[in-house]
C-alpha cells in the first residue's frame, strides 16, 4: 500500500465516522511550513506555522450531532442544499504542513499532546484526520467535544 493510498484512507474512515454526504468532494493539500505561515496568518490570524488548517464550507449544522458538541451550533443550519443525483457535494479543504508533521514526530512532539512519539507517517495520519473532523463539524474549543474528537481520533487511527 502507497503512503498515498493510506492517506486516502485514512481520509475516508474520518470523513464515514462523521457522516459526510456520500458522494463528497474534498480537497487535501501536502505542503510545506512557508506555505502554511501564510495561510495561517492570512485566514485564521494567527502567526507562525501550524500542522493543519481545515476549510469547511458546510455548516456544523450540516452533519450529524456528536459527542461534546455546542448545541449552539445545531441552531446555526443554514439552507440544505439539494444537487442533481450523482452531483458530489463539496465539503471543503484541508492543508497539512509535512514538515510540521515530520519535525512534531521526529522530536516526540506529536499526537496533539505533545508527547507521542511515532513516525511522520503516523503523524501525518493524525493531521488529515483531524483535519477531516473540523471539516465535518468538529471542535476542540469546548473541553467536552475535545475529549470525544480525541477519542474518535484514536479509534480511527488503530482501525
Amino acid at each position: 500500500v502507497t503512503p498515498q493510498a493510506r492517506l486516502v484512507r485514512t481520509l475516508v474512515r474520518a470523513l464515514r465516522a462523521s457522516s459526510a454526504p456520500n458522494p463528497a468532494r474534498i480537497g487535501l493539500t501536502l505542503t510545506d511550513d512557508e506555505e502554511i505561515t501564510r495561510l495561517n496568518e492570512q485566514h485564521m490570524g494567527h502567526e507562525g506555522p501550524t500542522d493543519v488548517l481545515s476549510f469547511p464550507l458546510l455548516s456544523p449544522a450540516a452533519f450529524p450531532p456528536h459527542d461534546g458538541q455546542d448545541p449552539l451550533v445545531r441552531v446555526s443550519a443554514g439552507p440544505v442544499f439539494v444537487l442533481p443525483p450523482g452531483r458530489r457535494i463539496d465539503l471543503g479543504d484541508i492543508i497539512v504542513s509535512v514538515e510540521r508533521a515530520s519535525e512534531q514526530a521526529e522530536q516526540g512532539r506529536g499526537g496533539h499532546t505533545g508527547n507521542i512519539q511515532w513516525s511522520p507517517a503516523d503523524e501525518l495520519r493524525l493531521l488529515v484526520t483531524h483535519g477531516a473532523l473540523h471539516v465535518c463539524g468538529w471542535d476542540h474549543a469546548r473541553a467536552e467535544e475535545e475529549a470525544a474528537m480525541r477519542a474518535l481520533e484514536r479509534r480511527l487511527l488503530a482501525g
